[in-house]
């Protein structure tokens, strides 16, 4: 299953960019990433057996171990791209929340979009190694 990060916002050569590539290389299942401007831009064309999870402050606060289990059992399921979508500064309207399978949050407090896509690729990383088994991830 495709891991695809689309976010708005250009996140260009910066401490942020580098914690992003070192999680999404070490994420063992396909992985792309693919920016849009702030405003304006196309998504790219979604195609059946696509999940759109969105990163929005209304969303599950879910733990990393659920969060994979979500992934095994969308993979499980024949799905085959996971889209997570990272708004402009304004996030999502209810219209677009309404069109996600998943919505999710990293908590109460608002983050730069730069940042919360470096914490979307480390849960992809951790989640990814929940599933196998690695023991970066550890519990209580």
């Amino acid at each position: 299953m495709l891991l695809h990060i689309v976010a708005r916002g250009k996140i260009g050569r910066s401490p942020e960019a580098e914690l992003v590539d070192r999680y999404v290389k070490r994420v063992p299942w396909p992985v792309r990433v693919t920016e849009l401007p702030d405003t304006g831009g196309k998504l790219p064309a979604t195609e059946p057996g696509t999940r759109i999870v969105m990163l929005d402050e209304k969303g599950e606060n879910l733990p990393s171990r659920v969060f994979a289990e979500r992934l095994q059992a969308w993979r499980e399921d024949g799905v085959r791209e996971a889209r997570f979508l990272i708004g402009a500064a304004d996030g999502f309207d209810d219209e677009a929340r309404a069109q996600a399978d998943l919505l999710i949050s990293y908590g109460r407090a608002t983050w730069p979009h730069l940042m919360a896509r470096a914490m979307l690729a480390e849960q992809l990383w951790r989640a990814t190694s929940i599933l196998s088994n690695h023991p970066y991830h550890r519990e209580g």
